[in-house]
């Protein structure tokens, strides 16, 4: 539990909420980013076309980052009738809907050759420098696998609903997704939590030992 270092060691807990606060903020912004491209100026008119922090960060994601190690920024809003750039919507809502996790995977490519150069350079493994860069991948490679579960309202959810078909049939199952998907990702993180092993755990465990091949 990362909100356990406060006590234990308050330089990796500055650390950890860096790290938390870049992954949650670059990509919510690359959400915002990719719909302005795309024509949707919903996410700008709203504030959220900036690295600001406080414009991306909701309370409840970052809580359960530093206490399950799991979690989510502000939504960031944008309306798919307004992406004029891209002749399917359905495609443009995907679009955006994968640029997060998608930043979220250059971030770790990018801190994985920082990682490799440091190395090189010298530096031992528990240079702070260092520790900040595996915080930073670990963040980065935890939203991005959390948020491409198909669970409303992750973004899983959105690139899938870019590939079901528009019969009203699967409308109506999309609408009773949406109400019922947040209640079950809520108590999917629940039950993970007493199960005897972590199927979450094990997912991200297994995304970050193959980035750390590269290292």
């Amino acid at each position: 539990m990362i909100l356990s270092t406060l006590f234990s060691d308050p330089i990796f807990f500055v650390l950890w909420v860096c790290a938390i606060v870049y992954g949650i903020t670059i990509h919510e912004f690359s959400h915002v980013a990719m719909a302005r491209a795309l024509g949707d100026k919903t996410g700008e008119e709203h504030g959220r076309l900036t690295l600001n922090p406080l414009a991306h960060i909701d309370a409840m994601g970052f809580l359960l980052l530093l206490v399950a190690g799991f979690g989510w920024g502000r939504p960031a809003p944008f309306n798919p009738y307004q992406l004029t750039k891209i002749k399917s919507m359905k495609l443009g809502s995907a679009f955006v809907a994968l640029a997060g996790p998608v930043s979220n995977l250059i971030s770790i490519i990018v801190f994985v050759i920082v990682m490799r150069i440091l190395a090189g350079a010298g530096f031992a493994q528990d240079n702070l420098l260092v520790q900040f860069c595996v915080f930073l991948i670990m963040i980065n490679t935890v939203l991005m696998v959390f948020n491409l579960l198909p669970i409303p309202p992750l973004d899983g959810s959105k690139v899938a609903y870019a590939v079901l078909p528009d019969s009203y049939e699967w409308q109506q199952r999309k609408i009773k997704w949406e109400m019922h998907g947040p209640w079950l990702l809520f108590g999917l993180i629940i039950i993970d939590n007493f199960l005897p092993v972590s199927i979450l755990g094990v997912v991200f465990d297994w995304f970050l030992s193959l980035a750390q091949r590269f290292l």
